[in-house]
C-alpha cells in the first residue's frame, strides 16, 4: 500500500515541478583590459593577484546566475604587454573567475595580439581552470563542436553568439578561427542555432567607433539584422565609453535590447567617460516548458576605475557606484569623488538616450 502512494505522489508532483516558473539572471560586464601599469600594480613578491580590483563587486558579480565579460586582452606568457599587443598574467583570468565571471567573450580586436601561440596559449589556460568561452578557436573542427555556446540553466536553454569586426589587421593563423562580423556567416550560425532549440538566442558584438558616445550607422543595422534573425539580446563592446540602452517593446512586454556598448569594465584609461562602465543585468523567465522566454527585466549598474596610490604602490579597485553612494564610510577622496560622480552623470545621460 505505501509503495502505491509513493508512486502516486511522484505522479503528482514531477508534472507539477516540471510546470514551475524558470528564471535566470544573466550579468554582462564591458571591456576588461591591462594596460602595462595594472600588470605592474598586481605584482607580488611570488606572482600576480587581482583580488584589490574586484572584492567590492565579487558578491554581485558570483550572484548572477550566469556572468559573462569581454576578456580583452590575451594570456602569450611573459613578457607581458600592453597596448597595442596585449599579453596579461594568468592571474588575471584567475581573478576574474573568482569575482564570479563563467563565461569570456573572445572575439575581439586584441584577440590575436600575440599570434597563434599567444591565441592557443590563451584558449589552453580558460580550458584548465574550466571557464566557458566562445567567439575564438583552436580550428574549425572545434568551432563546429562548441558553437554556439549552449548553456542550459535552471531548465532555460541559452544560446551565445560573439563576433568582432577586426583584428586589427593582424592575420588569424590557420586552423585557429576567430568569428568575425560577416552578416552571411552570421545568418549561417543563427540557422544552425535554431537546430539546437534554444528559448533564447544573445550575441555579443564587438562594433562600433573608439570613444563615441553614440551607435554608428552599421551598429543600429546589424542590431536589425540580428533582431530579424532570431537573437533577442545583443550586448555591444569595444568603443571604451558606453553607449544607450535601446529596448523593443509590444503589448507591454520587452521583445528585444541592444546594450550598444557596456564601456571598459577595468582597464589604465582614465579620459573622460573611458574611466568606468556599465553592468547589464538581465533577468528572463519561462512561465511554463510550453511558453516562450520571458525578458522580465533589462537594467545596468555603473562601475568606476578607482586608480589610486598607496604605500607608494599603484592600485586599482572597481567601485560599485550606487553601493558606494549608499556607504556611511566612504573610502574615495573628494576629488575622487567628484570624478567618479562625474562619469557617472555623464554614463546615465547617455545610456539613456533614445537611439
Amino acid at each position: 500500500m505505501r509503495s502505491i502512494v509513493s508512486i502516486l505522489l511522484l505522479f503528482f508532483i514531477f508534472p507539477f515541478s516540471n510546470a514551475q516558473e524558470k528564471r535566470v539572471s544573466l550579468l554582462f560586464a564591458g571591456d576588461a583590459m591591462q594596460h602595462l601599469p595594472q600588470v605592474r600594480a598586481a605584482q607580488t613578491a611570488d606572482g600576480y593577484n587581482y583580488d584589490s580590483c574586484f572584492y567590492l563587486l565579487k558578491d554581485k558579480i558570483s550572484a548572477a546566475d550566469i556572468a559573462c565579460v569581454n576578456f580583452e586582452t590575451t594570456l602569450g606568457g611573459k613578457p607581458f604587454s600592453g597596448y597595442p599587443m596585449f599579453s596579461s598574467p594568468d592571474e588575471f583570468a584567475f581573478g576574474l573567475k573568482d569575482a564570479g565571471f563563467n563565461v569570456f567573450f573572445l572575439a575581439n580586436n586584441h584577440v590575436v595580439d600575440k599570434g597563434r601561440k599567444g591565441f592557443e596559449r590563451t584558449i589552453g589556460v580558460l580550458d584548465s581552470i574550466g571557464i566557458k568561452y566562445t567567439g575564438a578557436f583552436k580550428s574549425k573542427d572545434s568551432r563546429g563542436l562548441n558553437y554556439p555556446l549552449m548553456i542550459i540553466k535552471n531548465g532555460i536553454r541559452i544560446a551565445f553568439l560573439n563576433y568582432t569586426y577586426d583584428t586589427n589587421g593582424l592575420p588569424v593563423t590557420p586552423p585557429n578561427v576567430v568569428n568575425t562580423i560577416d552578416t552571411l556567416q552570421m545568418k549561417s550560425d543563427l540557422r544552425l542555432t535554431e537546430l539546437y532549440n534554444p528559448d533564447i538566442v544573445i550575441a555579443n558584438m564587438h562594433w562600433g567607433d573608439e570613444y563615441v558616445t553614440r551607435p554608428n550607422a552599421e551598429q543600429r543595422k546589424l542590431a536589425d539584422f540580428l533582431f530579424r534573425n532570431g537573437v533577442r539580446i545583443i550586448i555591444g563592446n569595444h568603443p571604451h565609453v558606453v553607449q544607450p540602452l535601446v529596448t523593443n517593446e509590444a503589448n507591454g512586454e520587452i521583445e528585444t535590447v541592444v546594450y550598444y556598448s557596456l564601456g571598459n569594465f577595468i582597464s589604465n584609461q582614465q579620459r573622460v567617460n573611458t574611466d568606468g562602465g556599465a553592468l547589464a543585468e538581465i533577468v528572463i523567465s519561462k512561465p511554463d516548458d510550453e511558453s516562450a522566454v520571458v525578458i522580465e527585466s533589462c537594467d545596468y549598474s555603473l562601475v568606476w576605475v578607482r586608480k589610486y596610490t598607496e604605500k607608494g604602490k599603484l592600485n586599482y579597485t572597481l567601485i560599485p557606484v550606487e553601493e558606494h553612494k549608499k556607504t556611511a564610510n566612504p573610502v574615495l577622496t573628494p576629488q575622487e569623488l567628484q570624478k567618479m560622480n562625474i562619469f557617472a552623470t555623464n554614463a546615465d545621460k547617455i545610456i539613456g538616450t533614445k537611439n
